[in-house]
């Protein structure tokens, strides 16, 4: 909507406001949904676009992990291979006093 078609236009723009990144970070930027985002570019990229951040960013909530209970047991059996060694008990025939 905006009139940009090429990366290095954008990269210009975002330097306009400060915002110093490489060409290939600004592909990423765009080309790629990115696992961080700097609020300072949040905040150009909105000004540049004339939008307000909700309409770039999506929340997406993420299964966590189920925590196993104390004292459950584990889903994978230990490996049959790996045997316990036997331990070896040496006595101390002198007694301390």
């Amino acid at each position: 909507e905006h009139g940009m078609f090429a990366t290095t236009e954008l990269q210009q723009i975002l330097a306009e406001r400060g915002i110093t990144m490489s060409s290939v970070q600004v592909y990423r930027l765009v080309a790629q949904v990115p696992e961080r985002l700097n609020l300072n570019v949040l905040v150009a990229l909105c000004d540049i676009l004339g939008c307000a951040p909700s309409d770039l960013i999506e929340p997406v909530a993420h299964a966590q992990r189920q925590r196993r209970a104390a004292g459950a047991t584990d889903s994978k059996p230990a490996p049959k291979a790996i045997s316990p060694k036997k331990a070896r008990v040496a006595r101390d025939d002198k007694r301390r006093s």
